[in-house]
């Protein structure tokens, strides 16, 4: 299968450069699924499958979402007057009722929903088999009931099935069984997402759980688990403003276990200190950034340019659609523009093109994906969107790049492609799937409440 899309704006986002790499008039050359050609002008002549004429529309990289929860996708609206452990007493405490079949769905349907918008990478937490349960000071009790395996394995194939591009994070649930059980079922879920679809599923991480978990250890088995299976690990460290001299007295614990470094990435780390950032920054682990979320949540704004500048990776993270109520790029790259302009009172604390590149290819870096995704490079996956903006008309554009981060809006996405093939057109995916999710997700989840009681 071969396309060539022409007459486009190209914003390419290269490696090794801040230069967002914009063609005014340009063409890409996709061939089996990887792009294999990009120029300025008139396109090479060649015989192809099929020829896409933008008519001057943007041709960007399709979006990385860093920290994702895609089975929340049926769960928006709630624990509105929380801050994070109480909307997860909500969301959380719904799903705790759920069943594999459920979160298939629920999965399936968040998957759908971020490629609709754009998003065509995602690092996706999959809900834990060991169920929700409340906060008690600081930490978890750990002895909440486990679902399943397949629990796990079915959010791992409602990805797949949706098409998105993923990173499997998984919930080692190290309260749960000997240590050589938490591993032989940790390991069983590695095994299951390495034996899909490797051009979909880029890799096996570890749910970090260290923040709330009762095991003084937890971090040691989680390296150990890095290390024995050689996997990532995303942890949701330093989040909300609660108990922060106890959130931020465990640092020490991935520090003291080995776990800093390049494999290593926390996610939100807001209530920071000048030696956390340091330490962190200097040993090379990295950071996800979720702006709708924090804000969302009243959790904070994180001290993104600070990080950047003693020289740690960071990448943008949509988080989840029950806390950002919409999975929506543009307005996570804006909110973020906004919060740290707030915050530093100075506009070149976070202009467009670098929230652009965090959104995109600094995303597939703290991945360690970007071999693969998040730019528009030759050898890379063909996986881009189609932004038109004369639908609605933004003006003359006197800062095409500039322009795309902010005048953008889903209204102006007419197309997301994969891998050269068309997922999305006009909001409504390709997926034969999609209408069986959005069914299933209606009818399934207000059954579930039915039971166990409506969510607040």
């Amino acid at each position: 299968m071969s396309l060539l899309v022409i007459n486009a704006r190209l914003i390419t986002i290269p490696a090794g450069t801040d230069d967002p790499g914009y063609i005014e008039r340009g063409w890409m050359l996709v061939e089996e699924g990887r792009i294999t050609g990009i120029g300025e002008g008139d396109a090479p002549e060649t015989s192809l499958d099929e020829v896409l004429d933008v008519n001057g529309a943007f041709v960007a990289p399709g979006f990385v979402s860093s920290h994702s929860h895609l089975f929340t996708s049926g769960l928006r609206g709630l624990g509105v007057a929380d801050t994070l452990y109480g909307w997860c007493d909500s969301m959380l405490g719904f799903t705790s009722h759920m069943s594999a079949e459920d979160i298939y769905w629920s999965t399936l349907h968040g998957a759908l929903d971020f490629l609709s918008n754009g998003v065509t990478t995602a690092y996706n937490f999959t809900d834990p088999l060991q169920a929700w349960e409340s906060m008690v000071d600081g930490k978890r009790v750990g002895n909440a009931q486990m679902r399943g395996l397949e629990y796990h394995t079915r959010q791992a194939d409602g990805c797949a099935d949706a098409g998105i591009r993923f990173v499997d994070s998984i919930g080692m649930d190290a309260t749960v069984g000997t240590d050589d059980e938490i591993f032989e079922r940790f390991g069983a879920s590695v095994a299951h997402t390495r034996g899909l679809n490797q051009d979909l599923a880029l890799g096996a991480s570890i749910m970090g759980q260290v923040q709330w978990s009762p095991r003084e250890d937890a971090a040691e088995i989680e390296v150990a688990a890095m290390r024995r299976f050689g996997v990532t690990n995303q942890a949701h460290f330093l989040e909300s403003p609660e108990a922060v001299e106890l959130q931020q007295s465990k640092f020490a614990m991935y520090r003291d276990a080995g776990a800093l470094g390049p494999d290593m990435m926390f996610g939100h780390f807001i209530q920071t200190t000048p030696e956390i950032i340091a330490q962190t920054a200097a040993s090379g682990a990295s950071m996800s950034w979720q702006p709708a979320s924090n804000g969302r949540l009243a959790s904070g704004v994180a001290l993104v340019p600070e990080m950047i500048a003693m020289g740690m990776k960071v990448g943008m993270g949509l988080d989840d659609q029950a806390c950002t109520d919409v999975s929506d790029p543009w307005q996570n790259m804006r909110l973020g523009i906004y919060m740290q302009r707030a915050r530093t009172k100075e506009p070149l604390s976070m202009m467009p093109e670098l929230a652009l590149r965090l959104h995109t290819l600094g995303g597939a870096e703290i991945m360690s994906v970007d071999d693969r995704v998040g730019s528009l490079e030759v050898g890379k996956f063909a996986d881009f969107v189609v932004v038109d903006p004369r639908q609605p008309d933004m003006g003359p554009l006197w800062h095409p790049v500039r322009n795309y981060v902010l005048s953008s809006t889903l209204r102006n996405l007419t197309r997301v492609y994969v891998g050269g093939e068309l997922v999305s057109k006009a909001g409504a995916s390709t997926n034969p799937l999609a209408a069986v999710a959005s069914a299933r997700i209606h009818n399934d989840l207000p059954a579930v409440a039915a039971h166990f009681g409506h969510p607040h």
